[in-house]
């Protein structure tokens, strides 16, 4: 807890017999008339002391309570930010708001990056997810670190929903990113975030950028998205560029196959149908045998972002780290939870993936280690979530019955509303 006095348990009591009071809403009746009360000469005069008697307690000797708002993007509605300050704007009078807003390797990991380490924003031209030219930005630190995240150049968002073709779509304007950083003045390190695609390519697109390409049986190169690997026999690297090291960021802990990879848990919200995401599996399945990278492909990650995990280590021998546990690292988030009475985070859908080491989640499991309690208040929240035993209280936008279009439109409001709504009803005790 920060270091104050505990006054309601620490100091002196008194008991009064002129019943049940609670100051300062109903001071004595007794008093000097056109001067000072008996509550005001207890509060003002005596701060070392509350009196209570049977019922009354001085609420002006209680430094006021201060929360912590660490809490992720709502996604199409708010950014990080703009969430963090609709939750603000919901807390009671009084409490002290220390805004942090996350990010755990997804979009908006740069900005959060940026926020806590400083630097200088870098805009290069690359391709988006379907090939087409799109401008991207990145941070360079003042220690030469180089912040990208793959969402700025292979991101879902850039993509119209009815143009999107995961079997046509790739990592190579990521591949561009990690060239142009790589050649930057003063980079000694690149640190991606990985979430947020559009993609399902294992990675071979950003490979193919940096001259590592997939080929047939007689060695021509092949594009590097799924649906031109019906031939795939293997992946040249003659032409590899020289990198620094590389570090990735990853929101996940999906391996790239299976029941739990790339394809089965986040193909189908990129638009894949089901005959498509059978196809992306035995691509990658492939994908995964002529480069002999089964146990890369098994590894925790390495199905983020739609396979980039995998690419990152197995092509460019890159680590893997939890998107969250660098940004907690960068924010200084423990000792920030550790100067707080209680924490707020959230996001825009809290469901069965957040429990795999999301932001939010980890934002819970640190302030539960500390002994901090937890609110949780997203555009939805599954009842997996709300049954896990990390927050006090949930409060969801969907539970108003609102239309999505509503909920996507109101959201700053919304979030006010309902964070005002779930303190009121489980209020943080002193």
């Amino acid at each position: 807890m920060p270091n104050r006095p505990n006054v309601a348990s620490s100091t002196a009591q008194t008991t009064f017999e002129s019943g049940a009071l609670r100051l300062p809403h109903a001071p004595f009746p007794l008093g000097f008339p056109g001067l000072l009360s008996i509550h005001e000469i207890v509060c003002d005069l005596v701060p070392c002391v509350a009196y209570t008697p049977a019922h009354v307690t001085c609420d002006r000797l209680l430094p006021p309570l201060r929360c912590l708002i660490a809490n992720d993007k709502f996604k199409g509605s708010l950014s990080a930010l703009e969430a963090a300050e609709a939750i603000a704007a919901g807390l009671p009078d009084g409490v002290e708001a220390d805004l942090c807003p996350i990010a755990d390797g997804g979009e908006g990991f740069t900005e959060t990056m940026h926020a806590a380490l400083g630097g200088r924003w870098v805009t290069a031209e690359v391709s988006d997810a379907l090939h087409r030219p799109t401008s991207a930005r990145y941070v360079v630190t003042g220690g030469g670190v180089a912040v990208l995240e793959m969402a700025a150049a292979s991101g879902l968002q850039q993509i119209e929903p009815a143009q999107r073709s995961v079997l046509h779509a790739s990592t190579l304007g990521t591949g561009e990113l990690i060239q142009h950083a790589a050649k930057e003045a003063g980079v000694k390190r690149i640190l991606i975030g990985l979430g947020g695609s559009a993609t399902n390519d294992g990675g071979v697109g950003m490979a193919s950028a940096l001259g590592i390409d997939p080929v047939d049986a007689r060695g021509r190169k092949l594009d590097p998205w799924p649906a031109a690997w019906a031939d795939l026999a293997g992946i040249a690297d003659g032409k590899r560029a020289s990198l620094p090291p590389i570090e990735a960021a990853s929101d996940v802990t999906n391996p790239l196959l299976g029941p739990r990879g790339a394809t089965a848990v986040f193909a189908a919200q990129k638009g894949a149908r089901e005959d498509e995401r059978d196809l992306l599996e035995q691509h990658l399945t492939r994908l995964v045998r002529v480069a002999d990278a089964t146990e890369t492909a098994e590894r925790p990650g390495a199905g983020a972002a739609g396979g980039l995990g995998f690419g990152l280590m197995h092509f460019l021998g890159a680590g893997l780290r939890p998107g969250f546990e660098l940004v907690a690292d960068a924010l200084n988030l423990e000792s920030r939870i550790r100067a707080a009475d209680y924490v707020i985070t959230g996001e825009g859908s809290l469901d069965a993936q957040s429990l795999d080491g999301k932001g939010p989640v980890g934002v819970a499991r640190m302030a539960i280690h500390l002994g901090r309690p937890v609110y949780a208040v997203g555009g939805q929240i599954a009842d997996i979530v709300r049954e896990a035993g990390l927050f006090r209280a949930c409060a969801g936008l969907d539970e108003s019955q609102l239309s999505l279009e509503e909920l996507m439109g109101n959201a700053a409001a919304l979030v006010e509303q309902a964070t005002a709504r779930m303190l009121a009803e489980t209020p943080p005790a002193r």
